[in-house]
């Protein structure tokens, strides 16, 4: 390059390069210039993408695009290479250029230009690539998103693509974990639902998500019996997700449809495998129900360290009474649910608060006090939990109308938040806390019962009494 015309030339060139439509064109064009106008004997051209980098090279012979890397670092001093950033601080990657007898100071500066230039076409593909990536994907999950769906769903009812089948992914409990753990823990479960239904379904058909919880999978060429197996491969990468991640455990609930010719509606479809996911949602309900409950305790016992054994102990007490006041079968299980969950709103209490070592100021006690109504709003998120929203926000109200949130009183309360309060109080006393020690059951039953037609149902507090003091009785005559 000894003329200025020759310069120019070069200049102009560079100056009028187009993106050509991709990264692996947009290199080959790279490789053609570098080689044409400058004499390189080797390039590589190293992309920063989303996971990781993207080598393309090309003169390197038989070494692996993966060592590219440390190519480059290896001769990064060389007096016969080129190396330069693309983008702010390198965000877009990086061009190498190799040249037998290195490159003159008119060349270094024109490489420069290019450099600069092959940055500013790679920035305008990345910025065209979201702008697609984002009309035509759920950004949060990576799948489709409802339009994609939709267009898809109508080219295919104009196809030869049939036997097509769909499959409806429903996300149990979305808005409980939204609203119990936050939007952070939601959106993570979003992700790992639509993990689960990418590993199952692969390359054999357009998965989207269509709503805040809702999944579709749409199979052309898929016969019902093939849908199927491809339903069972979701139920089964769920499994595998809730077994690696038990704290943020989920479910699908599912239906699905098949079309077997062209004179059926892909919409009418998609009616028939919801009506289908309703009535299998109605089906499991009860079965899922220790799953969201076992979640929840998770979190609470991750939040507050006191919270897992006083669950089991409130529980244990909580059913003795229970019991002993004559509950039917039913009551007993809503009870041992009641108990489980009774202390949930205290997810939504700020953490220093609930792990203070000292007394609690006046304002934090009113935060405290917050968490039977946090926890009657969490429980009416879930199906499986909204029967009990109104006894988790009672289990604090006193006989005498001094309690909170409602201020209810006497029978106002239900007896099973009225039998919780109890077992509750018990073993918070009996319990050792930072700032105080336990009181022994002597203490504790003295307590309730100088509390009792007070803070406590007078006729369950006795029950209380009696049955502790029985169970302590039995424990004693065993150990004699």
């Amino acid at each position: 390059m000894e003329s200025g015309f020759a310069e120019l030339a070069v200049l102009y060139e560079i100056s009028t390069w187009e993106f050509p439509g991709s990264e692996e064109k947009l290199f080959r064009e790279l490789v053609d210039k570098a080689s044409r106008l400058f004499g390189s004997r080797r390039v590589v051209l190293i992309r920063n993408c989303t996971g990781g980098r993207k080598c393309y090279s090309w003169g390197l012979g038989n070494l692996a695009p993966v060592n590219c890397q440390d190519y480059i670092e290896q001769r990064r001093t060389r007096p016969d290479v080129y190396i330069r950033e693309l983008g702010e601080n390198g965000s877009l990657g990086s061009i190498y250029l190799e040249k037998r007898k290195g490159f003159k100071p008119c060349e270094l500066r024109l490489l420069d230009i290019l450099a600069k230039r092959a940055g500013e076409l790679l920035r305008l593909y990345y910025r065209e690539f979201q702008l697609q990536y984002i009309s035509t994907h759920d950004v949060l999950t990576g799948l489709y998103n409802r339009s994609y769906f939709e267009e898809e769903l109508r080219r295919l009812e104009k196809s030869d693509s049939y036997p097509v089948s769909i499959i409806l992914c429903d996300l149990d409990n979305l808005k409980l974990v939204n609203d119990a753990l936050g939007h952070e823990r939601g959106d993570e479960l979003l992700r790992c639902a639509a993990g689960a239904i990418s590993k199952a379904v692969k390359e054999r058909g357009v998965a989207a998500r269509i709503g805040g919880d809702e999944f579709v999978v749409l199979l052309p060429r898929t016969s019902r019996i093939e849908a199927e197996e491809i339903a069972q491969k979701i139920i089964e990468a769920v499994e595998e997700a809730n077994t690696k991640n038990p704290d943020l455990l989920f479910r699908f609930s599912i239906g699905m449809a098949t079309a077997d010719g062209a004179g059926c509606s892909l919409w009418d479809l998609c009616k028939e495998a919801d009506d289908m996911m309703y009535r299998d949602k109605l089906a499991r309900g009860k079965n899922y129900r220790g799953a969201v409950i076992q979640v929840l305790k998770a979190a609470l016992a991750a939040k507050d360290f006191v919270a897992e054994g006083h669950t089991e102990r409130v529980k244990q007490f909580a059913c003795l009474l229970g019991e002993a006041a004559g509950l039917s079968w039913a009551e007993m299980d809503s009870l041992q649910l009641l108990a489980d969950i009774h202390d949930i709103g205290k997810l939504g209490v700020p953490e220093h608060i609930l792990l203070k070592k000292g007394p609690l100021s006046s304002r934090e006690w009113e935060e405290i006090k917050r968490h039977p109504e946090i926890g009657y709003r969490i429980a009416l998120s879930s199906p499986e939990l909204a029967p009990l929203a109104e006894l988790i926000r009672q289990h604090h109200e006193w006989w005498n109308g001094e309690g909170y949130p409602q201020g209810l009183r006497g029978e106002q309360i239900h007896i099973l938040s009225r039998i919780v309060a109890i077992a509750d109080a018990y073993d918070a006393m009996t319990s050792s806390r930072p700032y105080r020690k336990a009181f022994s059951s002597e203490e504790a039953l003295a307590e309730i019962k100088r509390a009792a037609g007070t803070q406590f149902d007078p006729i369950l507090a006795k029950i209380f009494l009696q049955v502790v003091e029985r169970s302590r009785g039995k424990a004693l005559s065993k150990s004699t």
